[in-house]
């Protein structure tokens, strides 16, 4: 019973500090609540350039309109390359007038990226930027999976390999 009473009482003054400027006020509690958030705004598919496995210079804002799946890999990342085959079912089972696929290569050489995809038979297209990444993109690991809707906005992101070969994304994507 003793301890209770302790709790209660250390609950009740600890709860309670912090809102000085709400004293006993309901209406000014959700006055500062509402001034004190602040809005975080929504990611957006950036606009940068990236070079195609065939040469080609393309921005990937041109995509917008569809759904945009874009992964940040390497061909030295072990998950990386453990997650690509459930990436190829994915893309094998969505419909390319819904969605755009862009396997944005992190390796130091572009040259070693195509290579890879051509030994491993990768249907995906491969991109390199061909400039600085997007502070969206500036990860500190990878892979990272970033999924955009048709207006552009972040609808997914997934850090760390995952398998990507489920009804969910070929939902996702397909819708």
């Amino acid at each position: 019973m003793k301890y209770l009473l302790l709790s209660f009482v250390f609950l009740s003054v600890f709860t309670a500090c912090n809102n000085s400027a709400a004293e006993n006020n309901p209406d000014k509690v959700v006055e500062t609540m509402v001034t004190q958030s602040r809005a975080v705004p929504v990611p957006v598919l950036p606009s940068f350039s990236m070079v195609n496995n065939s040469g080609e210079v393309t921005n990937l804002a041109k995509f917008k309109g569809k759904k945009v799946f874009v992964n940040l890999w390497a061909t030295w990342c072990p998950p990386c390359r453990v997650e690509i085959p459930s990436i190829q079912k994915l893309y094998a089972a969505t419909d390319k007038n819904k969605a755009v696929f862009v396997m944005l290569s992190l390796d130091n050489n572009f040259e070693t990226a195509k290579q890879f995809a051509a030994k491993t038979k990768l249907g995906i297209p491969v991109y390199y930027p061909s400039g600085n990444l997007p502070p969206l993109f500036k990860v500190e690991s990878i892979p990272v999976t970033f999924i955009f809707d048709e207006n552009g906005k972040l609808i997914h992101r997934q850090e760390g390999a995952a398998n990507y070969n489920t009804e969910y994304f070929t939902k996702m994507l397909n819708k």
